[in-house]
């Protein structure tokens, strides 16, 4: 049976008609939970806490204060809260949209007699799909060619056990076992099928209209800030309760105090609720999955996008990855007679010759293309192509025997030619060859490695008449060795050298000879650290592979089961794993490493499930991008917490101590909602858009710290208390200098509005000065200081709007103190990054010293 790849004729689809049924059938997709249209988007944001107390709150002032401006005002503010939230949802959904149509699994389809990869969601009936080991069949199907083709279908049967299928020209395919169903995975073998059904009409699209409206679970970081969110919530609304009772008490306990006590109560419930937290994961994870898609790496989770940045080991594949995967043909050695470019000298025909049959008929694999081009051009017209020749077994390589075997049978079919080729001591073991022809082809290997070339072992044998069940019973004799260059990726170097310096160690893991891999990574700075084969893992006891394999820097001769060993190792010496792989053996190295990385372009769908990212462009330098996106990710996530705790305090504080003091009340509802028009865009809008730190790539890992740890909850509170103090020592001032009470509450709150943008600004980074941050652009920023200032203009300066806010006009003067007052309350923090980035100096200079 012919390799389904040689397309034997078949056309296919032209790319106008595949358009035109796609239009007409729509995309191949799974129904899943429709999206929340207009009205039931408002319905969920309008049951959120934050806009019940608004809802409460203007309902008393209309009904029981009998206040109808001060209501309206109120709901006025829960129209712009549900705005902005709906804005915030559908960038949100946007996001995951765009994600979800890059992510859909891709299908290898023939159109115009070509094979073209293509998204999954664009296969149409009628297509002609063509399926291999590792692929998750895109669409219910029609096999009209095949060989050796296995099919898990547990997805959809429940058995486990592969079901072979065979090629049919009936109608009814299910009858005689000629259907694949989409969903279902390609165990081996492979085969071609005519699409039948895609989408709703296929037997997995059936099952799937059963759970239209299942909801994504949620991922472990958003349940623990639900968790937090929860508990802050039940002691906001505790504090609210109490602070109603004892101002209504404190206050006489009349109907007026019963009220004013209320709208304190809720006030204060409204500025303790931390509802931002959840709003600001989300958003951050998502739109940095979604720039991180536009560098060509797609998160299937969306933790894994925070995750890659504690990683402290990056464990890849150097074909492809590190290297551009473009082999060619670039020396051939026999022993006798060697070529290194120019005119093939005839007695390295036959080797040329071998190695082609070796190879596949109309490859994708590198190699095999490779072959196949060198031969092409330096056998022309000669009888050492045989491309009327019919394969009729292949022996395929194995973890146990590097090397795989063709056996091809003449046109006339009276003669057979069997061609090996694989690892140059897989080929010699084939060969039986004595210890001295060893040495010499070990010579041979050791001389080509050394030049950075993939060295492979060609071989030809025999046949009788009947093959034997394994290779090693045939009698194969050595025919040479062939060279293939793959030039090292640009940038790759440099890639290397900024997760050395960001100290992530970079580990290279390669099926080729041990020179080979040395000399590769000696030319990406990776020769520095030991090196591993995979004979030698094999020969380590678990306990002895977590203590070495730290300090090693390149594994060669590794077989993809190997990578697992190399993972759960790493992991119990307590490393963070990102791990890159593409074979259907590497799903269980990257299910076990805390970040599993899958090739998009050359990778299986079973890696590509199994993995958390997936790399559209198999580039090492799309992982060092995620690492950094990763980074600054998880940089911006802890900076928005940690303003979110600052901020809350001081409107918290201004909402409880006149209570407590038995004060005239500062703040009221219409204010807090007025801070958070402030909040919600800063805490989700500004940090996201924050750019990375200076020393973003220059510090070391630490998957250990959380996100929003002791020290930064210290830090912040002591943040927020020092705006706190400076809006009192304002409100305490401006009662003894004799103030009217309005006057107070507008000087009170312009001060806190004030520090509220002051603490947006220093928050915005740990490190910088505040005048190198606000040198740094960040549009998102100051669109939310300028609105700020000029609402709060607004509510001073026009009477009506002043009545509202119960404010009385501020004079120049007054407006100067509040700056001051603000500026003033972050003015220790600035102090505090100036000792702490001594402090970070002198750590590093000590640490260089120690090295």
């Amino acid at each position: 049976m012919p390799d389904p790849a040689d397309l034997n004729g078949l056309k296919g689809l032209s790319t106008g008609e595949a358009a035109a049924r796609l239009a007409t059938c729509g995309p191949n997709e799974l129904p899943r939970s429709s999206s929340r249209g207009l009205f039931r988007l408002v319905f969920d944001v309008a049951r959120e806490p934050m806009l019940l107390l608004l809802l409460a709150t203007g309902l008393i002032y209309l009904f029981a204060a009998r206040e109808p401006a001060d209501a309206l005002m109120l709901l006025g503010f829960v129209l712009i809260v549900i705005t902005i939230t709906i804005v915030q949802e559908r960038r949100t959904d946007n996001a995951l949209s765009a994600l979800r149509r890059i992510s859909s699994p891709r299908a290898l389809v023939v159109r115009d007699g070509e094979r073209v990869r293509i998204p999954g969601r664009e296969v149409v009936p009628g297509d002609l799909l063509i399926v291999s080991e590792g692929d998750r069949v895109a669409a219910d199907g029609r096999l009209i060619d095949s060989m050796n083709l296995f099919v898990d279908e547990s997805c959809i049967t429940g058995e486990s056990v592969p079901v072979l299928k065979t090629a049919s020209d009936r109608t009814d395919a299910r009858i005689d076992g000629a259907a694949v169903f989409s969903g279902t995975l390609v165990a081996s073998g492979y085969g071609i099928a005519e699409v039948t059904g895609t989408g709703a009409d296929t037997e997995l699209g059936r099952i799937g209209t059963l759970m239209k409206e299942t909801d994504s679970p949620q991922t472990p970081i958003q349940r623990e800030t639900g968790r937090l969110v929860a508990r802050l919530a039940v002691l906001g609304l505790s504090l609210c309760a109490v602070t109603a009772i004892a101002s209504a008490l404190s206050r006489g306990g009349t109907m007026d105090a019963w009220k004013d006590g209320l709208l304190a109560g809720i006030t204060l419930a409204m500025a303790t609720l931390p509802e931002e937290f959840p709003v600001v994961l989300t958003i951050f994870l998502a739109l940095g999955a979604w720039r991180l898609s536009k560098h060509g790496v797609l998160s299937r989770t969306m933790p894994a996008v925070e995750a890659l940045g504690t990683a402290t080991f990056l464990c890849v594949d150097k074909t492809g990855t590190l290297t551009m995967n473009t082999l060619e043909l670039s020396e051939m050695d026999s022993g006798a007679c060697s070529w290194h470019g120019g005119e093939l000298p005839e007695e390295l025909h036959r080797l040329l010759e071998y190695a082609i049959l070796a190879s596949k008929g109309n490859p994708l694999d590198p190699v095999d293309r490779a072959v196949r081009e060198a031969g092409s051009a330096l056998l022309s017209g000669t009888v050492h192509l045989h491309d009327d020749w019919v394969l009729v077994r292949e022996y395929p390589l194995s973890a146990e025997l590097m090397a795989l075997s063709h056996v091809w049978r003449s046109p006339t079919g009276d003669a057979f030619l069997i061609a090996s080729k694989g690892a140059p001591e897989a080929i010699v073991d084939l060969c039986h060859s004595s210890p001295g022809r060893i040495v010499e082809i070990e010579s041979m290997v050791q001389r080509m490695a050394a030049r950075g070339l993939k060295v492979l072992g060609v071989a030809a044998a025999a046949f009788d008449g009947r093959l034997p069940e394994g290779q090693h019973d045939l009698a194969f004799e050595f025919l040479g060795l062939v060279g293939l260059n793959d030039p090292i990726r640009p940038g790759v170097s440099g890639s290397v050298a900024e997760c050395r310096g960001a100290g992530i160690n970079v580990m290279m893991i390669t099926g080729d000879y041990p020179a080979t891999a040395m000399e590769v990574a000696s030319k990406l700075g990776l020769g520095e650290g030991a090196m591993l084969t995979g004979a030698e893992l094999d020969r380590l006891s678990d306990e002895e592979l977590m203590s070495v394999v730290p300090d090693v820097s390149v594994f060669a001769r590794a077989v993809p089961r190997q990578k697992l060993r190399v993972v759960e190792a790493l992991r119990r010496a307590g490393e963070t794993v990102a791990m890159t792989g593409d074979g259907v053996n590497d799903a269980p190295a990257l299910k076990a490493a805390d970040i599993g990385v899958a090739m998009g372009a050359r990778g299986t769908d079973v890696a590509r499930e199994a993995a958390g990212l997936v790399l559209l462009d198999d580039n090492f330098g799309s992982i060092v991008r995620a690492v950094r996106q990763g980074r600054r990710i998880r940089d911006n996530i802890s900076k928005a917490f940690a303003y979110i705790v600052a901020v809350h305090i001081p409107v918290a504080g201004l909402s409880l101590l006149p209570v407590l003091a038995g004060l005239p009340l500062i703040l009221m509802p219409v204010h807090v909602a007025f801070l958070e028009m402030i909040i919600d865009p800063a805490c989700s809008i500004v940090f996201e858009a924050e750019g990375e730190e200076r020393d973003l790539m220059h510090r070391p890992p630490d998957s250990k710290r959380r996100l929003f740890g002791r020290k930064a909850l210290l830090v912040s509170s002591m943040q927020g208390l020092s705006a706190l103090a400076v809006t009192v020592a304002v409100f305490l001032w401006a009662i003894r200098t004799g103030h009217s009470e309005n006057d107070t509450r507008a000087l009170t709150f312009s001060t806190l509005v004030v520090s509220n943008i002051m603490l947006i600004a220093t928050n915005r980074s740990w490190k910088s000065n505040l005048p190198s941050i606000l040198r740094t652009p960040n549009r998102a920023m100051w669109i939310t200081a300028a609105g700020a200032m000029a609402f709060l203009a607004l509510v001073i300066y026009i009477p009506f709007l002043g009545r509202l806010f119960h404010f009385d006009r501020l004079h120049a003067g007054d407006l100067l103190l509040c700056m001051a007052a603000g500026a003033f309350g972050i003015a220790w923090f600035e102090v505090y990054k100036l000792f702490a980035r001594k402090r970070v100096c002198e750590s590093a200079v000590n640490a260089s010293e120690r090295r």
